[in-house]
């Protein structure tokens, strides 16, 4: 599949890379590390499978994550940000930051997307990292 040409403007390229309000809720989720599809479906009270799996799909065609499914019964399959998605982290952090300035009352927020609010997940080090891939999810 052809990735379609992206805006040169880099505040352009970012909204066509993460438009809607899914698409930065599904980057903070894999900040905590790798999902499979039934828990970011889970921790997004209120996205649709359609739209979950649509945003899964962009991300993968554009290199922000990535999708590993596994030779098992059931099968199994995970999503886990590229070092191209990590980057989002600090977008992110800086969008909560900002935001949680906002006086609560001029923020009007759904209520879908404050159910199970939670910061961007911190940078792990190489030593979490490795002890967390070897363990069993």
């Amino acid at each position: 599949m052809t990735k379609p040409c992206l805006p040169e403007c880099g505040v352009a390229r970012f909204l066509t890379l993460l438009n809607g309000p899914w698409a930065t809720l599904i980057v903070r989720e894999l900040l905590h590390g790798p999902h499979r599809f039934t828990e970011l479906r889970d921790a997004l009270p209120g996205i649709s499978p359609h739209t979950l799996t649509s945003r899964l799909r962009q991300f993968e065609d554009h290199g922000i994550i990535t999708r590993t499914a596994y030779a098992e019964i059931p099968p199994r399959v995970e999503y886990r940000l590229t070092p191209l998605g990590e980057g989002l982290r600090d977008v992110l952090e800086a969008m909560a930051a900002w935001a949680e300035s906002i006086p609560a009352q001029l923020s009007g927020e759904p209520a879908a997307f404050t159910k199970g609010r939670r910061r961007p997940a911190p940078a792990r080090n190489a030593a979490d990292t490795t002890s967390e891939s070897s363990s069993t999810h």
